[in-house]
């Protein structure tokens, strides 16, 4: 079944090449602005909402295949044939899993600081943190920020997560991510489980944080079966949001992937 996610669409020309920008955990589609900005002056671009994040559905049981039906129907509502796809984290698994599952719709892969394998639960500090926010005792995000202080530690962590913090038309406060879906399908975002036999032949850059240890070099071999034709580069000095940290640079090896694989 397909879900219509939410979107925005940055069009450059009718001729230039489509690229799909994917969020992480917890994120939408406002966090990559920082690749959409330089991307989007020659290419066209599309941002989304995961399901359960933003402003798309919620839905019953996340799955990353729920996330390559939404984002192939994107692509057919914008007739737009491949796409070059990149995505960051959770964002990196949807990307990762489009491209075996639906190839011939994948230009390219941008992977930023995630790889093709189970991790172990390394969320629940998070999830515990905001289930203790009591949102009928919010008049401001900064009062929700000093109901995090005492489960999530990192200033940047916390104003990450109060990006999602909206207030409704009769003045409540709501997460915009669906908090108890996520994590009762946490199951489905920490796997990681190929098709049988699939694999993506086309291009694949992994872009690592160098102080991150979500991509390992025991995963070589699970990135080498399923992308064979994936390289790697490294971001000195930046952990998991390495897009965060130096913008710039993760921008300039995004673009630099995306030219290598027209």
């Amino acid at each position: 079944m397909s879900i219509q996610l939410h979107h925005q669409v940055y069009a450059h020309s009718d001729n230039a090449p489509w690229v799909v920008l994917i969020h992480g955990l917890f994120g939408n589609l406002d966090n990559l602005t920082v690749l959409r900005k330089p991307l989007s002056e020659q290419y066209n671009v599309i941002t989304l909402d995961l399901p359960d994040h933003g402003e798309s559905p919620h839905v019953d049981a996340f799955t990353l295949e729920m996330c390559v039906t939404g984002i192939t129907a994107l692509l057919s509502q914008y007739n737009v044939q491949s796409a070059h796809i990149v995505g960051h984290s959770l964002g990196g698994k949807a990307a990762m899993m489009t491209a075996l599952l639906e190839p011939e719709k994948v230009k390219s892969l941008v992977v930023l600081d995630i790889s093709p394998v189970n991790y172990p639960p390394h969320h629940q500090t998070i999830f515990a943190a905001l289930k203790q926010v009591d949102l009928t005792n919010v008049q401001s995000r900064k009062d929700a920020d000093k109901q995090l202080q005492s489960g999530i530690k990192e200033p940047g962590v916390r104003q990450f997560l109060l990006k999602s913090l909206y207030q409704t038309p009769s003045g409540e406060w709501q997460w915009r991510f669906n908090l108890t879906g996520l994590e009762s399908n946490y199951t489905n975002i920490s796997q990681f489980n190929a098709p049988d036999g699939a694999s993506y032949e086309g291009p694949v850059t992994f872009i690592k944080g160098g102080n991150s240890d979500y991509i390992q070099r025991e995963h070589q071999s699970a990135i080498g079966a399923l992308f064979p034709a994936a390289k790697a580069r490294i971001v000195e000095g930046t952990g998991h949001w390495l897009h965060a940290e130096k913008p710039q640079v993760v921008a300039k090896l995004t673009e630099r992937a995306l030219i290598g694989a027209e």
